[in-house]
């Protein structure tokens, strides 16, 4: 099968994981997996759900959040079952289903979900990017008047390369450029309103795959600038992501060098 293909199976699987995400909307904690950070019993079913129908129709393995398994550099799908999962317990929809195919260290094939803002983006290798199966517009620069960017935390895990401090920092600096930010909460939603032109950039500092992947396919897909945190090319081991169009990327970049000259 093709990116095309693959992707019809991910939307197919998709449609039964949407239905598990709205059911389970505001489902307390089950599993604490380290200061701050837990997962619900939907956050488990939905990725064990992922895991099962992805692998019995494409024989492609699958690395996810919860429940792990192994990075396979030819192919694999990488899930976030909920991102977004603070969110998602609080009722708040700032929440995503993320699904992704990377195929040679790089995404072909990307869903994602947001139910709860009846809203799922796909995009494949060489395609637009579709919202509810409508091309969205390619990237073009916005207002500055209302320009946004996303912002994926302000908190840190400890040892983070880039502690809260800096994040706060950049917060602020970010502040003082015509980019408005706005905190979500899920670097999903943030680097898919990207790709919709909703931000004009994104920042995320997360360094897990299953973060990143779909929404970095997503931007690349809308005609967006995507590196990482330092600048270089994303890759499934980089250290956060930033993306956007040229000019927000360039904004985020120069402050974000600025902050970190300065300490």
């Amino acid at each position: 099968m093709d990116a095309r293909e693959l992707l019809a199976v991910a939307e197919a699987v998709c449609d039964d994981a949407e239905t598990m995400f709205m059911a389970g909307v505001g489902s307390d904690p089950a599993q604490l997996k380290q200061p701050g950070d837990f997962a619900t019993e939907v956050d488990l079913a939905i990725e064990a759900h992922l895991r099962q129908m992805l692998t019995q129709f494409t024989g492609i393995p699958v690395l996810g959040e919860e429940a792990g398994g192994v990075y396979n550099h030819d192919a694999v799908w990488v899930v976030d079952p909920i991102d977004g999962t603070a969110n998602y317990a609080a009722g708040n929809p700032m929440c995503a289903i993320l699904i992704s195919l990377v195929v040679d260290d790089q995404p072909v094939a990307a869903v994602t979900s947001m139910p709860l803002l009846h809203r799922r983006l796909t995009a494949f290798e060489g395609s637009p990017v579709m919202c509810n199966g409508r091309p969205v517009t390619p990237l073009t620069e916005a207002d500055q008047l209302v320009a946004q960017v996303g912002f994926s935390s302000v908190a840190s895990q400890v040892r983070s390369k880039f502690p809260s401090l800096l994040r706060q920092g950049l917060l602020a600096e970010l502040s003082e450029t015509y980019l408005r930010p706005r905190i979500t909460g899920s670097v999903g939603v943030d680097l898919a309103f990207t790709a919709q032109g909703i931000f004009g950039g994104a920042v995320s500092f997360s360094p897990h795959v299953w973060d990143n992947a779909a929404g970095v396919m997503l931007v690349r897909a809308a005609g967006g600038v995507v590196t990482d945190i330092e600048g270089n090319d994303w890759a499934p081991g980089s250290l956060g992501v930033v993306a956007g169009t040229a000019r927000a990327h360039g904004a985020i970049m120069s402050t974000m060098d600025n902050i970190l000259n300065s300490h």
